[in-house]
């Protein structure tokens, strides 16, 4: 099928979008791709559908949890099979879904970075018939970029142990350094680069300095109707905002990573299906959501860096129509930015007693526990350590950037099981242990013979209501024929999830890359002062401030930020003025042709609004020599 023929018919789109077409061609081709894309700009069918064009998997590797299941379940629906491998499935689903990669007929395979230096993956992946690598979030192999994560900078070793196979890298912000890294760290060759304006017409940018921005907020959303996102910077907030929108009878949802994966989906769903307007947000939130029909994205606390800011922004007006991202700031919100940066860098002594007691908490000795997942409840373990709240928060996500941990919250996933035995071995232990029979059967008749060997996601709430007892009595049944080696039952996990991407080490052998972290504390620096220029620059065009950023150059102004429109508004007001200034001239003429007249006859007759300029203007006649004094002292033509 030609690229036409599969975006028609998996996806039910008559074009592709700008450079979607070449993109795809550059890798159909064989060539090594870098495509840079705005938000909303499409980058995933440039992966999509030249995979789906040959024979073979396409590995596609993504630094988020959430971005993968979403994309996952996004092709399951157009009927395209996808599988991703996450932190914290159990070891036999993983293996399962390697097999079927290998064997089966799975045409994406989504994975983190830190999984392809697992032994597993690598011997498995050689016997996969690979197409293509798509490298999705690319920025993140830079450390100049905002969210760097070192596991990506193991891609290209990953790489050489495959056979030739092409590779795209795509992002949808990088400066000038950090492309020129993803092309070094990736080891692209010879790579094909393409690169979208950083411009969205239809997307008009503005910051305020605002007081009160809760009033501002209002009044925004009483001038520009339809869906939004509002951006706070803590959970706490996000409630504070949506009651108050609620109070004010702004239909209005939360959203942060603190509420349970049930929750967030539900309350996602609530707003892309426009059940409720505005969803109030941290940045724990957007990432794979493609909500056409956004109106404005407003942010209520500064984001950290103008590569979040813009995606974050570039969320709304997907569907080509007007959309406003408006950024509203105070003085304290200037300060805090490079305070927030400075907080979030805590000093290296506590990094390491942190490394230190996670050991102990969880009682692993050193060289044990690679990809080991436990469930982690931070606020007891600063309790049980007595480590400061804030910092030691900090201190595990540099641990998490410097490659040693991963944290993630609670998953969408849900429970899953399945019989690690076959019917006839089922059969026997039904005979053997009656009183388990009809449970064994009650589970068959839900979820069929697929259970022999093959993980399915179940709900012990419908098995419950099946079986007309406690979902927690449900749980137990399962538990114990899970000891009797009967089933593997994958229970849902609700706490966060801390998993070791390497060995433990002595914490006296720690490799922390100190230089690493002050440089980067310097960047982060530096990327604050970014957005503090952008938020507060008096006149220049917001579109321009963002593009110069990204090192695109730029001389038209968009012509809709609120820069532009205060710039339209002040040039409409000069040439009133000019008009204005040029008529009490011609009217000063008239009155003289009847003869000399003193200055103040003149200007009872002409009863001027404003006395000063009105004045003013006489002098300028008189220095252009229109008109002068003559020996009486009274104004004349000349």
């Amino acid at each position: 099928m030609t690229s036409q023929e599969i975006l028609k018919q998996y996806w039910g789109y008559d074009n592709f979008r700008p450079l979607q077409t070449e993109i795809i061609q550059s890798v159909v081709d064989g060539r090594d791709t870098l495509a840079l894309m705005p938000t909303g700009g499409g980058k995933s069918l440039c992966f999509q559908v030249p995979a789906m064009m040959s024979e073979g998997i396409c590995i596609v590797i993504s630094p988020l949890i959430a971005l993968m299941q979403d994309q996952v379940e996004q092709l399951k629906r157009r009927g395209i099979s996808a599988v991703g491998i996450y932190s914290g499935m159990h070891k036999n689903q993983i293996d399962i879904t390697l097999d079927n990669c290998i064997y089966g007929d799975i045409k994406f395979l989504y994975v983190s970075p830190e999984r392809l230096q697992t032994k597993i993956f690598i011997e498995r992946a050689k016997q996969m018939k690979i197409n293509l690598l798509a490298i999705d979030e690319a920025h993140c192999i830079s450390q100049w970029g905002y969210d760097f994560r070192p596991p990506y900078t193991k891609i290209s070793e990953f790489r050489k142990l495959l056979p030739p196979v092409p590779m795209i890298a795509l992002t949808a912000t990088a400066t000038e350094e950090v492309k020129k890294d993803i092309i070094a760290k990736l080891e692209l060759n010879h790579p094909q680069i393409f690169q979208q304006s950083f411009a969205r017409a239809n997307l008009s940018y503005s910051a305020f300095k605002e007081d009160d921005k809760e009033r501002r907020l209002m009044k925004i959303l009483q001038n520009v109707q339809g869906s939004a996102v509002v951006y706070v910077r803590n959970r706490r907030r996000t409630q504070e905002v949506s009651d108050m929108l609620n109070k004010y009878n702004v239909q209005s949802t939360f959203y942060h990573a603190g509420l349970n994966a049930a929750e967030r989906t539900k309350r996602q769903e609530n707003w892309i299906k426009n059940r409720v307007r505005v969803i109030v947000a941290t940045n724990a939130f957007g990432m794979g959501i493609d909500k056409p029909d956004v109106r404005s994205v407003i942010h209520l606390d500064l984001p950290d860096t103008l590569e979040a800011y813009y995606q974050e922004a570039g969320r709304g007006g997907r569907d080509g129509e007007k959309a406003y991202a408006v950024a509203l700031f105070n003085k304290s919100d200037i300060d805090g930015l490079e305070k927030n940066v400075i907080q979030t860098y805590p000093p290296i002594e506590l990094i390491r007693r942190t490394y230190q007691c996670l050991g102990n908490v969880f009682q692993l000795a050193v060289g044990a526990g690679e990809f080991a997942s436990y469930d982690f409840d931070l606020i007891e373990f600063q309790r049980r350590f007595d480590l400061p709240p804030t910092d030691t928060y900090f201190a595990l996500k540099i641990l998490e950037n410097q490659g040693f941990i991963q944290l993630s919250e609670g998953f969408k996933n849900t429970s899953k099981l399945m019989f690690r035995v076959d019917n006839r071995e089922l059969y026997d232990f039904q005979l053997r242990n009656p009183k388990y029979d009809s449970f064994i059967k009650m589970l068959l008749r839900i979820y069929g013979g697929e259970l022999f060997g093959t993980f399915l996601n179940i709900s012990e709430t419908n098995i419950a209501k099946a079986f007309s007892i406690p979902v927690n009595e449900i749980e137990t049944w399962l538990l114990n024929l899970e000891k009797f080696n009967l089933l593997i039952y994958d229970k849902q996990k609700d706490k966060p999830q801390l998993t070791y991407l390497t060995p433990r080490y002595d914490v006296r052998e720690l490799p922390l890359q100190e230089l690493e972290i002050k440089n980067r504390k310097e960047r982060d620096l530096q990327k604050a002062k970014a957005v503090k220029h952008y938020v507060e620059h008096p006149n220049r065009c917001r579109t321009q401030l963002l593009l110069e950023y990204f090192n695109e150059i730029s001389d038209s102004e968009c012509g809709v930020c609120d820069n532009c429109l205060k710039k339209k508004k002040q040039n409409k007001e000069v040439v009133e003025d000019k008009s204005q200034d040029e008529l009490t001239r011609l009217k000063i003429k008239e009155l003289l042709k009847n003869g000399a007249m003193s200055v103040q006859l003149i200007t009872q007759i002409m009863q001027p609004v404003n006395q000063s300029k009105f004045q003013e203007l006489i002098r300028e006649m008189i220095g252009f020599e229109e008109i002068a004094f003559d020996g009486e002292g009274r104004l004349s033509l000349r």
